[in-house]
């Protein structure tokens, strides 16, 4: 799929309705979301969402996240079999909101959307342009993120136009991403609730509102050889610059005394802002140590920033906390270095 020119469209009235003529006519559009940009095109059109995967360079076994404008469109468009209990009460507290739940699909999502999968992904974003462009559509999105598959995700709209400019349609310009990290994904498919994967919906929180719920290995490590991804972001390396990302276990100290002896010019450290006057290298700070919020929020930005250094070959980085938001700082870094650590703990 080639495309002359993507339309950076403002984020009015007018490129709303616009921005939904093509979505109805089988494009793609670059939407803002609370979490990251998405790549939208009819979740219910197999061949519109197959220009998704083109687009991306996107594995076809990846599967697909269904974006709805109201959790009453789960029974409207008919997309899952059955609607567990355990959907409403997240519903009540978490949506709209960066959070997916997975359930039984129904036959009308077609097997491009879930990956061959028995089930269905679906989230109701808080966005307010995302939820205009889904009602405006007239039917429901699937909306990966917008940028090249394993690459870090769009934050802002000219990210979007850096990696798909000339391979979609249109993007619809509506500010940074408040979030920046995608969506929690959570299962509803088993008989536990299944935490698939970590953002700013916390563990903590999916267990105040259900009880149990059990965390996936595959969250904090690589997916077991032959298993199939049940969620997006669970199989390959993802959210990777090009420089090469390792990240150290360690302590503060630790890390800064590791980094200054392996500093170079071609070396520089994704680290917290207490940090920089220590380290003897070119420094991309996520914000404080104590603060996984603003981490989430600036990770991705950052990871673009040293992808625009084209001198930077090395980054080190601590491995964060898997406490509350850590989590999903954690499951994206561990990810965008290939599971590569090096544990100065042990050495």
């Amino acid at each position: 799929m080639s495309i002359l020119n993507t339309l950076l469209l403002d984020n009015t009235e007018e490129n709303i309705i616009k921005a939904a003529q093509i979505l109805k006519n089988g494009g793609l559009v670059g939407i803002p979301t609370e979490t990251v940009y998405g790549l939208a095109a009819n979740a219910l059109d197999p061949k519109a969402v197959l220009k998704i995967f083109a687009a991306k360079g996107r594995p076809a076994d990846n599967p697909l996240i269904v974006h709805i404008s109201d959790f009453s469109d789960i029974g409207k468009f008919n997309l899952a079999s059955q609607i567990p209990k355990q959907a409403r009460l997240l519903a009540d507290r978490f949506w709209p909101g960066p959070l997916t739940m997975i359930m039984k699909k129904s036959d009308v999502i077609p097997n491009e959307v879930s990956a061959g999968l028995d089930t269905v992904a679906i989230r109701f974003p808080s966005h307010p342009t995302a939820q205009k462009i889904i009602k405006a559509s007239g039917t429901v999105l699937a909306a990966p993120s917008a940028n090249l598959s394993g690459s870090p995700s769009p934050t802002t709209a000219l990210h979007v136009m850096s990696d798909l400019n000339g391979k979609i349609d249109a993007v619809v310009d509506g500010g940074m991403s408040d979030v920046g990290l995608e969506s929690t994904v959570i299962t509803l498919a088993g008989k536990t609730p299944r935490l698939l994967r970590p953002g700013a919906v916390t563990l903590e929180q999916l267990r105040e509102v259900l009880g149990d719920v059990e965390l996936d290995d595959a969250v904090l490590h690589k997916l077991k050889s032959g298993v199939k991804a049940a969620s997006p972001g669970m199989k390959y390396k993802h959210y990777a610059p090009k420089a090469n990302v390792i990240l150290l276990k360690c302590s503060d100290s630790e890390y800064i005394s590791y980094v200054n002896q392996h500093a170079d010019s071609e070396t520089a450290a994704l680290c917290c802002d207490e940090d920089t006057e220590h380290l003897s290298v070119r420094c991309f700070s996520l914000g404080s140590r104590s603060d996984y919020s603003v981490q989430a929020h600036r990770l991705f930005d950052e990871l673009r920033k040293i992808d625009g250094d084209s001198t930077v070959k090395t980054v080190y980085s601590r491995l964060p906390s898997i406490d509350g938001v850590g989590m999903a700082v954690y499951n994206r870094l561990i990810r965008a270095a290939g599971f590569e650590v090096i544990d100065l703990e042990k050495m």
